[in-house]
């Protein structure tokens, strides 16, 4: 007996859409602003927000729609397979991102690796602007510049030894910085790293684009609140 599910309208993008800005509002105010500094507790904590917002929920999102395209056919429309290779293709590099923060792993293959994901948001830009759909092929764009920024900044290009902005964790006592044992120590130099600002700029503008996508997606589905893009 052959079973044949109804088409659906609900597919699941806003769950992707929200956990990918999540993690680019957390992870933006550190690379162009410096806030919170990061140290490893920092990293502890954003690492583990990066594994289970724009990691855990693209993948899930991409999983659905694979799945709702190919096996459950309650999806049809052709667009929405490169959403599905996007969200779950994100979904699983946030995983390794996140973990590596959370490790303090060395950043560098981070930086091989936005060649092939550069890469993929160009196909989402050309597709979702080819197939009229504006507001997502912005949203590609985006991550296109993401992408390319986090080249510049995995690498250190461009980057520059800057004045000590910080007092690096010592005591300031009558403008003398006293180490453990009570030495005088120079404070720290500074790098500025204009492909981390430059990153920085991309995931807070990408992510609040990621909210608005989200907040229209779902006032258009639930309420049917034509609202532009969504």
């Amino acid at each position: 007996m052959n079973v044949t599910l109804a088409t659906t309208a609900f597919a699941p993008v806003v769950l992707g859409f929200f956990g990918l800005g999540t993690g680019y509002l957390i992870y933006g105010p550190q690379e162009l602003f410096g806030f919170p500094r990061r140290d490893a507790s920092v990293d502890r904590a954003s690492g583990v927000w990066g594994i289970w917002l724009p990691g855990f929920c693209q993948f899930v999102t991409g999983v659905y729609l694979f799945v709702a395209l190919t096996w459950l056919e309650t999806l049809k429309d052709p667009v929405l397979y490169t959403a599905a290779l996007a969200f779950s293709a994100y979904g699983i590099h946030w995983f390794a991102l996140g973990w590596n923060r959370y490790q303090g792993n060395d950043v560098r293959p981070t930086g091989l690796m936005s060649i092939a994901f550069t890469i993929i948001s160009v196909l989402g830009l050309v597709v979702f602007f080819a197939a009229g759909a504006w507001p997502v092929g912005i949203l590609f764009a985006g991550l296109t510049g993401v992408y390319v920024s986090e080249f510049f900044a995995s690498f250190r290009i461009g980057a520059r030894t800057g004045p000590p902005s910080s007092l690096s964790g010592a005591q300031a006592s009558g403008g003398v910085l006293s180490g453990s044992l009570g030495a005088s120590r120079a404070p720290e130099a500074s790098v500025v790293n204009p492909g981390e600002r430059a990153l920085g700029f991309f995931h807070l503008v990408t992510g609040l684009w990621l909210m608005y996508l989200t907040f229209a997606t779902t006032l258009d589905i639930s309420l049917h609140s034509m609202l532009p893009g969504g």
